[in-house]
């Protein structure tokens, strides 16, 4: 096996792991179990935890200064944003729609660096983004009597993440992987300590069944995230990223036998426009660094 197939299969690996933790997290929040500030938090603090073991095991403190640094500081504004959303998006709007949302982020990603990082792209890229764009656009419908109050939940969420992995490549190279994990997931509790300020009343204590669906979530969180950064380190990176896609597929799978979601033809459109387009955009990036 070249290490091309092994990254691609640690990505596939990645997003079924992020897909089964998108399910998990919903199904903890549908049973009102739980709600979602506090299934965030319990998130947050469970991942947190096991990225300190993993940063202690290497050898790396858990904090460093470069926490405090811009670029980092930046990052950690647009992580909080994401997740504070995508958590919320996932408790109130349907598993496929959040999901298919989720996917545009690399196209604003490719925006947001012509933008705020003068990288040049040519027509045909401003051609796929606008195409993604109108993906976009068929699943949250703005018209007035088709608008989804609720999509713009995962839409203000997938542009978090967006922002967060465009200041990424603005991070110190000195922090290790162990640390961007122990301050990702500190994010993640903050953001469920956020939602928790607007939710009212006293916190109760989840029930035992929402409790092991959260711990579930942050499980499949920590391999998740353990994947991504190996496959992003393995092989041609232009052909591992495209299977970043494969996440839309698992979540329309368990959104149809766990939640019985039927997505209509509109959604299913929009979804297939948006992964098209990411996919010809990273194609064409390709060849142009070819």
């Amino acid at each position: 096996m070249t290490e091309t197939q092994r990254g691609s299969l640690w990505m596939i690996l990645a997003m079924v792991g992020f897909g089964i933790e998108d399910a998990f997290f919903k199904a903890a929040t549908a049973t009102g179990g739980t709600t979602p500030g506090l299934a965030t938090l319990q998130f947050g603090l469970l991942a947190m935890l096991a990225y300190a073991l993993f940063a202690r095991s290497c050898g790396v403190p858990i904090w460093t200064s470069a926490y405090l640094k811009r670029g980092l500081l930046i990052r950690t504004g647009f992580e909080i944003m994401g997740r504070l959303f995508f958590a919320l998006s996932l408790a109130y709007t349907p598993l496929s729609t959040t999901s298919a949302i989720l996917q545009a982020a690399p196209l604003v990603v490719m925006l947001g660096a012509v933008m705020f990082l003068g990288e040049h792209i040519g027509p045909r890229r401003w051609a796929a983004m606008a195409v993604g764009f109108v993906g976009v656009l068929l699943i949250i419908r703005p018209a007035p009597a088709t608008f989804d109050s609720s999509a713009v939940l995962a839409l203000l969420g997938m542009i978090g993440f967006a922002g967060r992995d465009l200041a990424t490549r603005a991070a110190p190279a000195s922090v290790h992987t162990a640390q961007l994990g122990v301050l990702g997931f500190a994010v993640v509790a903050a953001a469920g300590l956020v939602i928790m300020a607007f939710e009212g009343g006293a916190p109760s204590l989840p029930t035992p069944q929402a409790a092991l669906l959260i711990c579930g979530t942050a499980i499949c969180g920590v391999l998740g995230y353990t994947a991504m950064t190996l496959a992003m380190r393995t092989g041609d990176v232009g052909v591992v990223a495209p299977f970043r896609y494969s996440r839309l597929l698992v979540a329309l799978v368990l959104a149809y036998t766990l939640f019985g979601e039927r997505p209509d033809s509109l959604t299913l459109t929009g979804a297939a426009l948006i992964v098209g387009s990411g996919l010809y955009a990273l194609m064409r990036s390709k060849q142009n660094q070819a």
